[in-house]
């Protein structure tokens, strides 16, 4: 039998009249103190009914005309029942910058007092969360009703910054105490780098504009180690607390568990660099067109003014590229006897190239490192043009594009290597950092390949290619992801940073595994000789043990250093002291170096 609340005669007016509407409130965690910051309030509608949920409800609303009026009902009967529900903190309240501006258009400065009706809290003890879904009107209003809120001692919030419709420029102009960030740049935060990154400059942003900032939608402990690490002050969301109809007093001991955890988490890593801040117009040299009527003797004298353009571009009465002549080549060709007489008078486009390489202005690194590899290699004598919307800009020379990829390419490695993509000396740099200044123990470890070079002068570059591959794959496999951090500094270089504990067991199985599988990049002669014949660094002929891997390590306990660089250093010192040792692992302890012991064979892989 179907209920009256479950009938489709339902109206939100019914719900609103017969006050229907219940609240439940949802934590809101300070993240540095483990503790309940504030709730927000949320509103329901009659349970067991189709219009329970706050979409619907909003729904119905609009199509009934009456969203004022379900806002200021879900704002009161929350306020109404926040003390009786348990509540003592901060309460965060939601309402439309619409109904705000509305709101202070009927009444002016005075009546704010009808804002909060059923209110039994002070006013100083509410957030009001700006939400805003609709295009607002009289936007010079809102400013104003945000400042009489504040001078009642409210707070302001701006939610849901990011999804499209909370912009910069109401933060920048309402400089609200607090912005709470979209729960898509929560959402699996600890799988995705670019999440990483735009939360770091959101806090630069909450820095310059004196902002607290709040997590939302936080749903797992990968999560919320991301954003504890960040220094994000507050967060939200399921694993935090669920919403409720009585006001929570404490966190959730899953997320307590992670917050009083002291391990810095590993930031996933930015696999590919982006290069959206480079473009074919940075390489743009001013020349001016040439019209294809100009004469070869005054093509002569442009060049003769012009000592420092590899070429010049013929171009159209509609600024299209007709081609491009060559400088070498033009002068090469006029110079020869009779041509001078011969051609001087004619137009230029008898010597001119009329299948440039055409470039726009906006194209990628990507795409200008597709000219550099394409079988068309006119680039590197004759340059090519650089056009805007098919018309002409410039010219760019092939000496230009090989040293801008070149540099791109260095400092994209600096941040990770294109070999095995693991992170660079940056990110190595950036993440010692952290290590220092969160005062936790860890140990340093600088992990190096032995008779490397040998083996790559011996069996080619791809092969050797492979076997960093290897040695990273190895190295990877055997440390906690989200404990241990592993980069890649260049060639077989590779550092690690352990905090789990059992570090010199994984560096032990980190040896035992490289050193076994290795033998499988060898041929049958070089095994059964134990290693190969090559030159050494002086030209001479020597013979090489077969490739192993060498780790040195050092322990670093809080204020023991300052600086990543020196513990790189420190790194670097016991990575040297290892080799001299003969290899395998050692520790470096007050200056002495210390071998430790290797399985003999290799064990299960650890976790």
């Amino acid at each position: 039998m179907t209920t009256a609340l479950s009938s489709p005669s339902l109206t939100l007016q019914t719900i609103l009249g017969e006050r229907l509407l219940s609240p439940v409130y949802q934590p809101i965690v300070n993240l540095a103190e483990h503790a309940i910051y504030g709730h927000e309030s949320l509103i329901r509608g009659p349970a067991n009914t189709a219009c329970q949920m706050p979409d619907v409800l909003f729904a119905m609303a609009r199509a009934e005309g009456c969203l004022n009026e379900l806002e200021f009902a879900a704002a009161n009967t929350g306020i109404a029942g926040y003390r009786a529900a348990g509540g003592r903190a901060k309460l965060f309240v939601n309402l439309s910058a619409t109904f705000l501006v509305e709101h202070y258009v009927r009444h002016g400065d005075n009546h704010l007092d009808l804002l909060f009706e059923r209110a039994d809290m002070p006013i100083g003890d509410l957030v009001i969360e700006l939400t805003e879904h609709d295009q607002v009107h009289h936007v010079d209003a809102l400013p104003r009703m945000v400042e009489l809120l504040r001078a009642q001692g409210a707070q302001i919030a701006l939610d849901d910054f990011g999804d499209g419709r909370s912009s910069l420029r109401l933060w920048s102009e309402l400089r609200p105490e607090i912005v709470k960030i979209d729960r898509y740049f929560s959402r699996e935060i600890d799988k995705h780098a670019a999440k990483v990154q735009t939360f770091k400059a959101m806090l630069h942003l909450a820095e310059t504009f004196g902002t607290r900032l709040v997590a939302e939608g936080i749903e797992t402990p990968e999560e919320l180690e991301i954003i504890r690490d960040l220094g994000i002050v507050y967060a939200q969301g399921y694993l935090l607390g669920r919403p409720h109809a009585e006001a929570s007093r404490t966190i959730s001991d899953q997320a307590r568990e992670v917050l009083t955890n002291r391990d810095i988490v590993v930031y996933p890593a930015l696999r590919k660099v982006a290069h959206t801040h480079f473009s074919a117009e940075k390489l743009v040299i001013q020349a001016p067109p040439i019209n294809p009527k100009t004469r070869n003797d005054e093509l002569v004298r442009v060049f003769h003014e012009r000592p420092d353009l590899h070429a010049l571009a013929v171009v159209g009465p509609d600024d299209k590229p007709l081609g491009l002549i060559n400088r070498r080549d033009f002068i090469d060709r006029y110079t020869h006897p009779y041509h001078k007489e011969l051609f001087g008078k004619r137009p230029c486009t008898a010597f001119m190239d009329p299948r440039p390489i055409l470039v726009d202005k906006h194209q990628t690194f990507e795409q200008l490192t597709s000219i550099l590899v394409s079988g068309d290699q006119r680039y590197l004598s004759s340059g090519f043009v650089i056009t805007e919307a098919g018309r002409y800009l410039g010219l760019g020379t092939g000496e230009q594009l090989v040293k801008a990829v070149t540099e791109v390419r260095i400092e994209a490695a600096r941040h990770a290597n294109p070999l095995t993509f693991l992170p660079g000396n940056i990110p190595i740099s950036e993440h010692i950092t952290r290590l220092l200044t969160a005062r936790v123990e860890f140990t340093a470890c600088y992990c190096d390949l032995n008779h490397f070079k040998p083996y790559n002068d011996q069996y080619g570059y791809w092969r050797g290619d492979e076997m960093i591959r290897l040695a990273a794959g190895v190295i990877s496999a055997n440390c906690d992801a989200r404990r241990d951090f592993v980069g890649h500094v260049g060639g077989d270089d590779f550092v690690v940073l352990f905090q789990s504990a059992d570090w010199e067991t994984r560096c032990s199985q980190i040896v035992a595994t490289f050193n076994e599988r290795a033998l499988g990049m060898f041929d049958e002669e070089a095994l059964r000789a134990g290693g190969i014949e090559a030159e050494d660094r002086h030209g001479n002929l020597s013979f090489f043990p077969l490739t192993t891997i060498t780790i040195g390590s050092v322990r670093i306990v809080p204020d023991s250093y300052s600086r990543a660089e020196d513990v790189a250093s420190a790194a670097a010192l016991a990575k040297r002291n290892a080799k001299h040792g003969g290899g395998g692992l050692w520790v470096l302890d007050n200056g002495k170096a210390i071998q430790l012991p290797v399985p003999s064979r290799v064990m299960a892989p650890a976790a």
